[in-house]
């Protein structure tokens, strides 16, 4: 009896073992499977629909009464892409300087941006268009090493076995009828298949999780669906807890994300798709500010453009691609590749570090010149240049006391002449992983 119980205690903890052998494997192969998207930093979103022919809210317009569910679906007619050039738009987010972009295959509206086989409510079927918006340009996209990522909105306001259509639908609660709502999610999964077998995306952007809970949309299921055909494939935070990476929307966290991988989605000006009457557009410095600061704490940025209905770009969306591209191809040393910069309080301003801690980047924002400050450096500096120039920059140690352990502060100088017109880089080689100090001081 005894031998028995002890032979079930080895059994028991070698199996155990093993699992916990295969959990650290996993962890492994997921970091791994992740490692594009933290080196890739700069992401293109793409929302392109029928909303674009009336220049309205995406979707939303009809379910917050803007418009009609009618009128809204009467831009069908009206969805050419006459002058879509799918070659042109990769072009752009290549020299944007992005190393993914993601495109809607499917908005709330329903309307699907390829010829879907599942339903014809579709830019193939139902508009002038009569192509398909989404192979051309994965194609175009990847032959420029482009990694791709489709939008899919789980949520569908058009199909009729859907819970809800406006804000005060009485289409049907899930309690009363779960047939019809099993009929919809064999729908939608049909065709998250569908664009699986069809485009296999790198990426998965889901949106519209919110009007169900995981168990509802049975969001495991899907997640298993996207990697039995594609076990590489990256899902976003909006699949109700079954995604890798958090993707907060329009707003700029304060203080670093505490998420291993994240990544803020935002407009060039106030709205997603093309609207003729947002011309609040962000400017070249406001965006690559927001940009440094993203990547200084860790995460992408998604940044979205709205092309018109006949597929043409805006030329504001164009101006802020081309001049992001520019500072890129000058400065994207300290920007791909990289990890998140040292803590806040060492340098007023956005870092970042090489992989090996080496190499400290600091980003200048603005017309910025005379001396900056970074504290707590216990490395000793071999050299500070300009990054795209190579300026050589004069700097002192400030404060070091020979018996003490505390660092000094170090002031580099930084004269005029050398400044980038939007963000300026400076970077700091050090004389090995860069080590800091955080303690109060002491005597």
């Amino acid at each position: 009896m005894k031998i028995k119980l002890l032979l079930t205690i080895i059994l028991i903890h070698l199996i155990s073992l093993a699992n916990a052998q295969l959990s650290i494997a996993d962890s492994v192969a997921f970091k791994n499977k992740m490692q594009w998207f933290a080196d890739a930093k700069l992401g293109i979103f793409i929302h392109e629909g029928i909303y674009a022919v009336n220049g309205i809210d995406e979707s939303w317009s009809f379910y917050n009464k803007k418009i009609s569910y009618q009128d809204y679906m009467k831009q069908l007619k009206g969805f050419t892409l006459k002058k879509y050039d799918p070659k042109y738009w990769a072009d752009l987010i290549a020299q944007s300087g992005a190393r993914y972009a993601v495109v809607t295959t499917k908005h709330h509206d329903g309307v699907t941006m390829y010829d879907s086989k599942v339903d014809s409510l579709n830019i193939v079927k139902s508009t002038p268009a009569r192509q398909d918006l989404i192979a051309p340009l994965f194609d175009a996209l990847r032959k420029r090493n482009i990694k791709v990522g489709a939008y899919f909105s789980l949520l569908d306001w058009s199909n009729k076995n859907y819970t809800g259509f406006t804000k005060d639908s009485s289409r049907y609660k899930l309690a009363d009828d779960y047939g019809r709502w099993h009929q919809f999610r064999t729908f939608f999964q049909s065709q998250i298949v569908e664009i699986g077998q069809k485009f296999k995306p790198d990426l998965w952007w889901f949106d519209g999780d919110w009007e169900h809970s995981a168990e509802e949309w049975e969001a495991s299921k899907v997640r298993d669906l996207i990697l039995k055909g594609n076990q590489n494939a990256i899902i976003n935070g909006r699949l109700q807890g079954y995604g890798d990476y958090q993707t907060p929307e329009q707003n700029f966290p304060v203080s670093r994300p505490s998420f291993a991988w994240w990544e803020l989605c935002m407009t060039i000006n106030n709205n997603w798709g093309y609207h003729p009457d947002d011309m609040q557009w962000k400017s070249p410095y406001e965006v690559i500010t927001i940009f440094t600061d993203v990547v200084a704490n860790g995460g992408n940025l998604l940044l979205d453009i709205g092309p018109r209905a006949d597929g043409t770009i805006p030329d504001e969306d164009v101006y802020v691609l081309k001049e992001l591209g520019a500072w890129n191809q000058k400065n994207g040393e300290a920007i791909f590749n990289t990890v998140a910069g040292i803590p806040q309080g060492h340098f007023y301003g956005p870092t970042t570090l090489t992989k090996d801690g080496g190499i400290l980047y600091l980003f200048l924002q603005g017309d910025i010149s005379g001396n900056v400050t970074l504290k707590g450096l216990l490395n000793n500096i071999k050299d500070v240049t300009v990054l795209g120039s190579g300026t050589n920059l004069n700097y002192k140690i400030v404060g070091k006391i020979s018996w003490s352990k505390v660092p000094g502060l170090v002031y580099i100088e930084v004269p005029k002449g050398v400044q980038d017109k939007y963000v300026t880089v400076l970077k700091v080689r050090l004389d090995g992983p860069i080590k800091l100090y955080n303690g109060k001081g002491g005597l």
